[in-house]
């Protein structure tokens, strides 16, 4: 059963593949994605990787855990106007309480950005 994720759908995108440690998110672009230069904000990325990451690593998290964002790190590389960006992320590293994740964004196989990012790691009470 789908989880319901109303972010998403306000953006348009959905998770499109997600495995033990593995996430791939998508998104196929509009104009509402663009900032006023006419290319893909790059808020739009971060949200894309963001979400991968997360996905991935509750994919390895036991169950009554969760995860939450400490800090990501992205780096942008080209731009984008049209097309369906592909999010691949994996995870990089799992301690006890913090787990590291890479993210790769591409578009017609080129690299749009990459990000990298630490996750803290929490039990539910």
């Amino acid at each position: 059963m789908a989880v319901a994720h109303p972010f998403a759908d306000l953006i348009g995108f959905s998770v499109s593949e997600r495995t033990a440690e593995r996430c791939v998110t998508e998104l196929t672009l509009e104009e509402k994605h663009l900032n006023p230069n006419g290319v893909v904000h790059g808020g739009v990325l971060y949200t894309l990787a963001d979400t991968g990451m997360g996905g991935a690593l509750m994919s390895a998290l036991p169950e009554g855990h969760y995860c939450a964002t400490i800090e990501i790190k992205i780096a942008y590389f080209r731009p984008a106007q049209t097309g369906t960006v592909r999010c691949t992320t994996r995870l990089v590293h799992l301690g006890r309480r913090t787990a590291s994740l890479e993210s790769t964004l591409e578009l017609e196989g080129k690299t749009l950005a990459r990000a990298y990012g630490t996750f803290m790691i929490l039990q539910q009470p």
